[in-house]
């Protein structure tokens, strides 16, 4: 089984990811555009979370999106308002470039939403 490594800056947030991406998303909306996260769209059980993170929920109260509460990194998100939802993403930039940096990036306009 593929396992890819990542982490938050200071390692305190830790992702495993069990499968391997064949894209990445970019989206606009005010979140993501400050973070700069590039967003692998996946199943909660292909990827496991260790350590604190600290989760945020704004306007529609869909996601909560998750960092470290030490150095500030947005790791992931879930979406805990609708249980039967069963998708999740982690920011690839938390993992090696090797893993993402050839990746065609999919544009989603969140801002419209």
């Amino acid at each position: 089984m593929t396992r890819h490594q990542g982490s938050c800056h200071c390692g305190a947030i830790r992702l495993e990811l069990r499968e391997t991406p064949v894209d990445g998303a970019e989206c606009n909306c005010s979140l993501c555009r400050r973070s700069g996260a590039f967003w692998h769209h996946c199943l909660p059980e292909v990827v496991t979370v260790t350590g604190e993170a600290t989760g945020y929920i704004q306007g529609d109260c869909m996601l909560t999106n998750w960092h470290c509460g030490t150095c500030g990194m947005n790791t992931h998100w879930t979406a805990p308002q609708d249980p039967s939802y069963d998708r999740m993403a982690v920011n690839l930039r938390m993992f090696d470039p090797s893993l993402w940096a050839h990746l065609p990036r999919r544009q989603i306009d969140g801002a419209s939403f």
